[in-house]
């Protein structure tokens, strides 16, 4: 049998596959999340950041597909895993020793990681395709052009210079967070994110073979504070907005970022 073969066709080569696709989605939700957290500088900050990505034509939609690809793939492992598991012990839930052994998160890994696909579909219909809460759509007639007022820069390089028009996506942030309700869900929704990535991570170590018995705990402490620390700030970006702290005129209350 191929290697192809052996990952899917075996447990051992399932749980590979969970354990890789899960490293490249970790790395994506980390990405995203540092890209976002430019909402809280300049409204040039992320709306440069967002014009940048757009502007990679192709490389950004074979990003896209290529995390498609890995959330089907992890999702498949996830169903065909949790199968496999329940016909090994006959359909008998886990007994009460083993329940209370487990941790928090892992005890809730498959219904976090059906909210946090919902949470996931919501966030593209909101943010990318604006089929939900279009009022407040970056490409809507009230969220007019935004002039760039200074240079953005990546690794030193101007990608998006002062004077370009662009969307405006740091107001279409702002105004998508203000009802209540759809900030509180984003919050449950990355509260439940980051219990799926601390036992999602903690795995993926043992899968890899990248824990022993001496790093067990440190490598755990890591990762629960990882966690934590990921939860408090993207719950920071819709809290902020409900506090009034963010606003639709931040921009115009801001000053400008100075050139280089």
């Amino acid at each position: 049998m191929n290697l192809v073969g052996n990952l899917f066709g075996s447990s051992i080569g399932r749980k590979i596959l969970m354990a890789v696709t899960g490293l490249v989605l970790i790395g994506f939700v980390i990405g995203h999340l540092v890209g976002n957290l430019q909402v809280f500088s300049h409204p040039d900050k992320l709306n440069g950041y967002a014009h940048f990505l757009q502007s990679l034509g192709p490389a950004l939609w074979i990003a896209r597909i290529g995390l498609l690809v890995a959330v089907v793939i992890h999702i498949w492992a996830a169903t065909v895993l949790t199968l496999e598991s329940k016909r090994a012990r006959g359909g008998e839930p886990y007994g009460v020793k083993t329940w209370i052994q487990a941790t928090l998160s892992s005890r809730y890994m498959r219904w976090t990681g059906v909210v946090v696909l919902a949470f996931i579909l919501y966030h593209l219909a909101h943010f990318t395709l604006g089929v939900v809460q279009t009022e407040s759509f970056k490409e809507t007639e009230k969220l007019r052009h935004y002039v760039m007022t200074s240079d953005y820069h990546v690794l030193g390089f101007t990608v998006v210079p002062a004077g370009t028009e662009v969307l405006d996506v740091y107001r279409m942030v702002v105004l998508g967070f203000q009802p209540p309700i759809v900030a509180f869900f984003y919050i449950l929704a990355v509260g439940l994110l980051s219990l799926h990535l601390l036992h999602g991570m903690d795995s993926l170590f043992q899968t890899l073979g990248w824990r022993n018995a001496r790093w067990a705990r440190p490598l755990r402490t890591v990762v629960m504070v990882s966690c934590l620390a990921y939860f408090v700030c993207n719950a920071a970006i819709p809290g902020s907005v409900l506090a009034g702290r963010l606003t639709p005129d931040s921009a115009a209350k801001s000053a400008p970022v100075a050139t280089h």
